[in-house]
């Protein structure tokens, strides 16, 4: 049986593989475990670096806890994402901003609907 890993999108299996020896898969588990550390870590250094503009940190840290920013511009998680990508709160509030101007934007129009007869 192979499920979807939620945080990497990749599959992994629940058990070891046919003929596979209990030390073989403790092994294979501990790789694909030191690979996940790893890629988390990665991601954990992108999330603070000053190469990736304020919003891509903002995402980073969305995706790696599945969370979206909130849209209340007093919301405690907000210095929770600033403290965590090292940015300002009003850095953070003004992606928000940006965000909600971009929404405004592309939201459809809404049209006069006409009555059926």
């Amino acid at each position: 049986m192979v499920f979807e890993s939620r945080g990497s999108g990749r599959p992994f299996g629940v058990g070891p593989h046919a003929g596979e020896l209990v030390a073989d898969y403790r092994a294979r588990l501990a790789h694909e475990h030191a690979e996940m550390q790893e890629r988390r870590q990665a991601e954990l250094a992108e999330q603070v670096s000053i190469r990736n503009m304020p919003s891509e940190r903002i995402r980073i840290w969305e995706r790696l806890h599945g969370l979206p920013l909130p849209r209340n511009p007093t919301h405690n998680l907000l210095s929770v994402i600033a403290a965590a990508t090292d940015l300002q709160l009003e850095q953070v509030q003004e992606e928000q901003r940006l965000r909600r101007a971009a929404g405004k934007a592309t939201a459809p129009e809404s049209a006069p609907v006409e009555p059926t007869v």
